[in-house]
């Protein structure tokens, strides 16, 4: 993937899109992938996984309810990862994440993921640079085992907010009722290495984009999620679904 600078990248809607556009464009792209979930279920050949990352308050809980939400739950799983348990750490890092990869049939919805090992462990110098690096190039030896040998279609998005929308949204968690449930002391303390991490984050993009990632304007709820639908939508359309048929009807 070519070299990303995230501080030229805007973080906000383009002035010349329209919000009522998008949100009308969004309804029939949400039929779509209900459509195209279903068929792919059917089908039983492919399976997608949509991993998400981004800063402390970038909208990744929105993006899954909003995006995924109205779609048939029998055909959807959503894993959050947080930080390891005991158990998890007694294994190689990869080995939590290894058991929610997708089955054929199924979209599975990464909550951050497995680059956390190498972006919150990056950031607090809990590691060394050379475990860093041989991390990074076990990311990429486990992305082609899923895309090669489970056709497994992996679709990868940095949800970029900027430091100015996330200190609000941060803010909001301690004033907005429905939101105090999501305040978490910790994130105060994260979004001050926020440039720090775009860092990572940039050489994450450099090391392990053989799986290319889609870096999402944030701060725009509804153009995050409508750019991360339409994605999902144009991916599942193009590998040419069709649902099975009885034997007799395929004479």
């Amino acid at each position: 993937m070519p070299t990303v600078k995230l501080s030229e990248i805007a973080t906000g809607a383009p002035k010349k899109v329209s919000k009522e556009a998008a949100e009308t464009a969004m309804k029939k792209i949400l039929d779509e992938l209900d459509e195209l979930q279903n068929l792919l279920y059917a089908e039983h050949k492919h399976s997608l996984l949509v991993v998400l990352q981004g800063m402390d308050a970038a909208g990744k809980d929105g993006a899954i309810r909003d995006v995924f939400g109205q779609l048939n739950p029998m055909g959807v799983k959503v894993q959050p990862f947080k930080a390891p348990t005991e158990r998890e750490t007694d294994h190689d890092f990869l080995w939590r994440i290894h058991l929610h990869a997708p089955p054929k049939g199924v979209i599975q919805v990464f909550n951050r993921s497995h680059y956390e090992d190498v972006l919150v462990q990056r950031v607090h110098k809990w590691v060394d640079e050379k475990t860093i690096r041989k991390r990074m190039d076990a990311i990429n030896d486990f992305e082609k085992l899923l895309t090669v040998h489970n056709n497994t279609h992996i679709l990868k998005f940095y949800l970029h907010v900027s430091q100015k929308e996330q200190a609000q949204r941060l803010e909001e968690r301690t004033k907005d009722p429905r939101k105090m449930w999501k305040y978490n002391e910790k994130d105060l303390a994260e979004a001050k290495l926020y440039k720090t991490y775009w860092k990572a984050y940039e050489d994450v993009f450099k090391h392990c984009g053989k799986v290319p990632w889609h870096i999402i304007p944030a701060d725009d709820n509804w153009f995050k999620e409508f750019l991360i639908a339409k994605t999902v939508r144009d991916t599942l359309k193009s590998l040419k679904m069709k649902y099975p048929r009885l034997p007799e009807a395929k004479k």
